[in-house]
């Protein structure tokens, strides 16, 4: 047997989707339709870009997480989040899911009942309720959620003038190891704010104290915040039994669940290092039993969930503009799709495949949108396939906080569709156009004829 030639250990710069000595890399996967609708045949009939929906995957995602946390509590209900995304489509959708409407202002309160949830079915959240919103809101019999003791004065005025009971709840802000807290909205569990607010109720005659409400963050990360949350509520929903002999009607544990989107930073995909909804589900529920309660008497659970349940089911059709090289030789990719329809690109680094194949050749790009701002980079550095002028991406995961986020910039924001249960294709949302855009406007005289030389 001879001997082994030596080699010298050296590190080597090995390019994406090029053959070196660990092999190539994967086939890059493509998308090339969306619940059984061809892209080329969405892009043909609606233009790009596009903002697609699935309604079946809405209604999945919906039934799915109410079955995990239904098996382990036996009392739950959903409340569709609107500023996650208040498409009337969307909102639709879960509504006949079952779900109630969560708003945060008054504007999303008044698209509630537009769509027929009765205030009864309408938790009201936010630091920022109008008189008018408030008054609206106790005839209504709507949930309010009390941020603060201005808004908790606010509301005994409006109350005793109406001479109605309002149904409330307080949002408490705690200590579970979530940093930044989240301590600018509600009332601090810890320096005792919480339970005073919740004595300041008691006592009134135009308050009824119905319920518990925390929202720790968002895209929270691990199952032990949750857990210790719902223990601090379970203690204040004691002290509430044993002082003045009331059985709230519920917890609110809020939102905050992460989707399948993986944050800027995170080296492994957020499918490889989340915690699964089941654990989170396990987390949330089992401490609601400390409170050695009937069956029949426990709170119910109310979950505000909105990314988790949405973003999967979005997608952004776009088209390769051109290709460039960088000054540092990347390749750069210019697409149709900005940042201002994705604000959410900022923090997230979206899934972007090919809705065609491209071949296996691929390469480290950055991704830009139309924008002639620098900021418009919708990812810095992806591996993809060679794209040429025309071809389609599509980028994935932007159902939450896409179309409540985006903006009219320097182009005007495009169509947005659903595939339906049944493949047939509705627009829930015109794109806009110049007459759309200015007509809000209004021009003073003086300022309506000019002459340029």
């Amino acid at each position: 047997m001879s001997k082994k030639v030596y080699e010298r250990p050296v590190i080597i710069k090995q390019h994406s989707g090029l053959m070196n000595k660990f092999g190539s890399s994967p086939v890059q996967p493509t998308i090339t339709e969306i619940d059984g609708v061809a892209v080329n045949n969405l892009v043909e009939e609606y233009g790009s870009p596009l903002f697609v929906f699935s309604e079946k995957q809405i209604r999945e995602n919906q039934r799915k997480m109410l079955r995990i946390f239904k098996t382990r509590y036996p009392k739950v209900q959903f409340a569709w989040s609107y500023k996650t995304n208040y498409l009337s489509a969307v909102c639709s959708v879960f509504h006949q899911e079952g779900s109630w409407a969560e708003v945060v202002s008054e504007y999303e309160y008044q698209r509630a009942r537009k769509l027929g949830v009765s205030g009864a079915n309408i938790i009201f959240n936010g630091p920022d309720k109008s008189d008018s919103a408030l008054e609206t809101a106790v005839k209504e019999k709507a949930k309010i959620h009390i941020d603060h003791f201005d808004e908790l004065y606010q509301l005994l005025e409006i109350t005793e003038k109406l001479d109605l009971k309002a149904n409330v709840a307080i949002r408490v802000n705690m200590d579970v190891g979530i940093y930044p807290k989240w301590d600018r909205f509600g009332f601090n569990y810890e320096n005792g704010e919480a339970a005073h607010a919740i004595k300041r109720i008691m006592t009134s005659k135009t308050l009824n104290l119905v319920g518990l409400h925390t929202h720790i963050g968002t895209y929270i990360m691990a199952t032990e915040p949750y857990r210790l949350a719902v223990l601090k509520l379970v203690e204040l929903a004691k002290m509430v039994h044993a002082q003045y002999e009331t059985v709230l009607e519920y917890i609110d544990v809020g939102g905050g669940l992460p989707s399948k989107n993986t944050l800027k930073g995170q080296y492994l995909d957020a499918e490889q290092l989340l915690p699964s909804y089941e654990q989170y589900a396990d987390a949330i529920t089992s401490p609601l039993f400390d409170l050695n309660l009937p069956p029949d008497e426990l709170p119910t659970l109310f979950l505000e969930t909105g990314r988790a349940l949405i973003d999967d089911a979005g997608y952004l059709i776009s088209t390769v503009l051109g290709n460039k090289r960088l000054s540092n030789g990347k390749r750069a990719i210019i697409i149709d799709a900005g940042v201002n329809y994705l604000f959410t690109s900022h923090w997230f680094n979206h899934k972007i495949v090919p809705a065609q194949n491209s071949g296996n050749f691929t390469e480290n790009a950055a991704v830009y949108g139309p924008l002639c701002m620098n900021i418009d980079c919708l990812r810095e550095d992806i591996v993809l396939p060679t794209q040429k002028k025309g071809d389609r991406l599509i980028i994935l995961f932007v159902g939450a906080y896409s179309v409540t986020q985006w903006m009219q910039f320097i182009t005007t924001r495009p169509k947005i569709t659903m595939v339906m249960e049944d493949k047939t294709v509705e627009v829930i949302r015109e794109d806009e156009d110049l007459e759309y855009i200015i007509s809000p406007e209004r021009v003073p005289e003086k300022l309506t004829s000019f002459s340029l030389k």
